[in-house]
């Protein structure tokens, strides 16, 4: 039987910092140990009306992780896949990432079994009434604030935070990724795509190489697939794919501009990405296939957990890749992560590599506490500087006697770090 979803993301942190929680200021504390188990882990059922009127029920759940450096923070997953082992992985990443920000927030995560491509819109805000009713004694703005993940756009967060709204009167930074009129911060939407990419770039330049005109293999299709592929192109790079459900797009001479713009246009009117083929110029689709086999420099698993595998890695490696950067979370199984350690090759976990997003979250809650909204050009310059730093201690916990630099290890080392001063600081509570 393979271990749970947690159990893989724990035992990926453990080996890493097991001397950091042994060290005298630590030990006494049990710091590592405190961070295996969330705070709680809160299940509820969302009843709610169809437009027949027929009432139905899902599972949700919140997982409070972890609230020594702020308030919970982590995004709503809506998608029949949501299962409480999920929800307990992404938020234990969720602290170290948040925790390599260096802003003050804490982690969790949540969502239920509700799918959303099969509800019209008036079900979906139905829905999301539903579930903030339910919610909402759990959250807050100096508690516990959610945002928007898998199924879960600025279309629902602002159904969601309407609810909130209505049910206590108070218009704060209760929720994050709001649309603009509500009080959400401009460059949302791009940051973990743009932030993923940045971090690749610092990881080249860190190996003496440029972004401009390497190959980069991406999957997934939605919105950090996109936004990736988007400043990868403004950089020079040359992106050579995209993923759905459905196999992979393949881009021989470079995906343009254009092309992702016309891709972006039919993906929002819900189609598949085999549909969408003949919207980009040069563009082929390979049914039921991954973009792993392709031959490239760059590699951006930036669909969904575990769906590159030792197979794909060491397909990679033989293909020659420098640089394989998460833009999803844990993308990569354990034996992959393994086969790049062995090699040689950079790896950059999404701890690091895809902290663009909730970074820019923490300061759409800046924004909000001071009633001062950011342009978009002050966001996503805020954002290279977070993604900078996140790259150099990064660098600094994670290089070891030949130079070399264990990315996977150095963002393990430096987040669990500063989380284990807060829960050495802060003492049992």
């Amino acid at each position: 039987m393979s271990p749970s979803l947690f159990q893989q993301a724990f035992d990926e942190v453990e080996p890493d910092v097991k001397d950091i929680a042994e060290e005298t200021e630590f030990a006494r504390w049990n710091v590592l140990e405190r961070l295996r188990v969330p705070d709680r882990v809160i299940a509820f059922a969302v009843r709610w009306t169809d437009d027949a009127g027929a009432v139905r029920v899902n599972q949700a759940w919140r997982v409070q992780h972890c609230n020594v450096l702020g308030p919970y923070k982590g995004g709503l997953r809506f998608d029949p896949a949501v299962a409480e082992d999920t929800l307990r992985f992404l938020a234990f990443e969720q602290c170290l990432k948040n925790a390599l920000t260096g802003l003050p927030m804490g982690g969790g995560k949540g969502g239920a079994d509700f799918n959303i491509k099969k509800a019209s819109p008036t079900e979906i805000m139905r829905f999301c009434q539903a579930f903030m009713d339910e919610y909402v004694r759990y959250g807050g703005e100096d508690v516990d604030v959610p945002a928007g993940d898998i199924g879960v756009s600025s279309r629902e967060v602002g159904f969601l935070f309407g609810r909130f709204l209505k049910l206590t009167g108070r218009h704060t930074g209760s929720i994050t990724g709001k649309p603009a009129e509500l009080g959400g911060i401009a460059g949302r939407t791009e940051a973990t795509g743009y932030g993923c990419v940045k971090f690749v770039a610092l990881a080249l330049e860190e190996m003496g190489e440029k972004l401009e005109g390497q190959r980069v293999a991406i999957s997934g299709s939605g919105n950090v697939a996109q936004y990736a592929a988007e400043r990868a192109i403004r950089e020079g790079a040359k992106v050579i794919s995209l993923s759905g459900r459905d196999g992979t797009m393949i881009f021989e001479s470079g995906l343009t501009q254009e092309g992702l713009d016309a891709l972006r246009e039919g993906k929002e009117r819900g189609k598949d990405l085999g549909d969408l083929v003949g919207r980009a110029k040069g563009a082929s689709f390979k049914k039921d296939a991954t973009p792993w086999g392709l031959e490239c420099d760059v590699a951006l698993p930036c669909a969904t957990q575990n769906e590159l595998d030792k197979h794909d890695a060491e397909t990679l490696a033989n293909n020659g890749v420098k640089i394989v950067a998460e833009g999803a979370n844990m993308p990569c199984t354990a034996d992959a992560t393994h086969c790049f350690r062995d090699k040689k090759i950079a790896h950059a976990s999404g701890k690091a590599a895809n902290a663009g997003g909730v970074a820019v979250s923490g300061l759409e809650l800046s924004q909000n506490a001071h009633r001062m909204p950011r342009t978009r050009e002050q966001t996503l310059g805020a954002l290279d500087e977070i993604m900078t730093d996140i790259h150099n201690a990064c660098v600094r916990e994670g290089r070891d006697k030949s130079g070399w630099v264990n990315y996977p290890r150095g963002a393990n080392r430096a987040g669990f770090r500063r989380l284990a001063r807060g829960l050495a600081a802060i003492g049992v509570y």
